[in-house]
C-alpha cells in the first residue's frame, strides 16, 4: 500500500533560506548591540545631567536603531526554528509583530521627547555644552565602529544593509550634535539644543512612521510592498490551460518570506505535479513569494457565484 509513497515531497523550493546571513554576522550584531545599548544608556543619563534634549533625542535615535538590530537578529533566529504542530509556519510573523511594536514604542517615546523639548523652547535652561561635545563625539566613535562591523555584510542580506545605513545615519546624526555643542559653546545660546532636538525628532518620527505604516501593513496580511498582485494574477492568468483566475491570496509571512494562495481554473484538466513545481519556482523566482500553494478546478460545476 505504501508504493505510490515514494516521491517523499522533495518540492522543498530551494529551503527558503532567506535570511543567509553570514556566519559572523551573530558576532556583528551582538557587538553591535552590546556597543549601542551601553551608549544609550549612558548618553541619555548624560542628557539629564547636562540638561540637553538634543542629546536625549540623540540616545532616542541611537535606541531606535538597536531596537531595529534587534528585530532583525530575533527575526533571523526565530525564523530558523522549525515549525511545530501547533505553530505551522513556526514563529516566522513574530519578525512583524517585533518590528510593530518596536514602531509603537519609539512614537511614544519621540513624543515624551518632543513634548520636553517644545517646553524648553520657551524657556531653555543653561546646557553643559561640553558634555554636549564629548559625549556626543563618543557617539560618533560607536555608530562608526559599529558600521564597520557590518560594512562586509551589506550586499547580502536586506538586514545587515539596514543595520550598515542605520549606524551610518547615526554618526552623521551624532556630529550634528556636536557642532550644536560647538555653538553653544561659542555663542552661549541655550536654545540652539531644543532646536536640535526638533530636528533629530523629526528624523526619528520621518523613519519610525515608515517603519510603523509598513508593520502594520503586514501585521493586517496586506499584500508585501515589493510585490505588484495584478501582474502575479496577469502572469497565472497567461499560463497555457488556464481559463480564470480566482481567490489570489498573497501575504507575508515574516519580514522576509511571503506566502500565496490561488484557484487556478483550467478546463483541460490537472496538468500535473511538473507544471506546479515550475510555476512555485516562477512565483520564487519573479516575486519573491516563497510559499505557493495552487488549487487546480476543472471549472465544470459552474460555481460562478464567487466570482471575485
Amino acid at each position: 500500500m505504501g508504493g505510490h509513497h515514494h516521491h517523499g515531497h522533495s518540492h522543498d523550493h530551494g529551503g527558503h533560506g532567506h535570511v543567509h546571513a553570514p556566519a559572523d554576522f551573530g558576532r556583528a550584531f551582538a557587538i553591535g548591540t552590546a556597543l549601542n545599548v551601553a551608549f544609550v544608556c549612558v548618553e541619555a543619563g548624560f542628557g539629564f545631567a547636562a540638561d540637553s534634549v538634543a542629546l536625549l533625542a540623540d540616545a532616542g535615535h541611537n535606541l531606535s536603531d538597536v531596537l531595529g538590530l534587534l528585530i532583525a537578529w530575533g527575526a533571523a533566529t526565530l525564523a530558523k526554528r522549525p515549525a511545530s504542530e501547533r505553530y505551522t509556519y513556526g514563529l516566522k510573523s513574530s519578525s512583524i509583530l517585533a518590528a510593530l511594536a518596536n514602531a509603537v514604542l519609539l512614537l511614544v517615546a519621540v513624543g515624551a521627547i518632543l513634548l520636553e523639548t517644545l517646553q524648553r523652547l520657551n524657556d531653555p535652561p543653561a546646557v553643559a555644552a561640553g558634555v554636549l561635545i564629548w559625549v556626543a563625539a563618543i557617539g560618533i566613535v560607536v555608530n562608526t565602529a559599529t558600521a564597520m562591523l557590518f560594512l562586509r555584510g551589506r550586499h547580502g542580506d536586506v538586514n545587515v544593509r539596514g543595520a550598515f545605513l542605520h549606524m551610518a545615519a547615526d554618526a552623521l546624526v551624532s556630529a550634528g550634535v556636536v557642532v550644536a555643542g560647538l555653538l553653544i559653546a561659542a555663542t552661549g545660546f541655550s536654545w540652539i539644543d531644543p532646536v536640535v532636538s526638533l530636528g533629530i525628532v523629526a528624523v526619528i518620527l520621518w523613519s519610525t512612521w515608515g517603519l510603523f505604516r509598513d508593520s502594520l501593513g503586514m501585521a493586517l496580511q496586506a499584500v508585501p510592498k515589493g510585490i505588484d498582485p495584478a501582474r502575479v494574477g496577469q502572469q497565472l492568468r497567461t499560463l497555457p490551460g488556464v481559463a480564470r483566475v480566482h481567490d489570489l491570496h498573497i501575504w507575508p509571512m515574516s519580514t522576509t518570506e511571503n506566502a500565496l494562495t490561488v484557484h487556478l481554473t483550467m478546463p483541460g484538466g490537472h496538468p500535473g505535479d511538473a507544471f506546479l513545481t515550475e510555476l512555485q519556482h516562477r512565483l520564487d523566482h519573479d516575486f519573491g513569494i516563497g510559499h505557493a500553494t495552487i488549487q487546480i478546478e476543472m471549472g465544470e460545476t459552474g460555481c460562478a457565484v464567487h466570482a471575485h
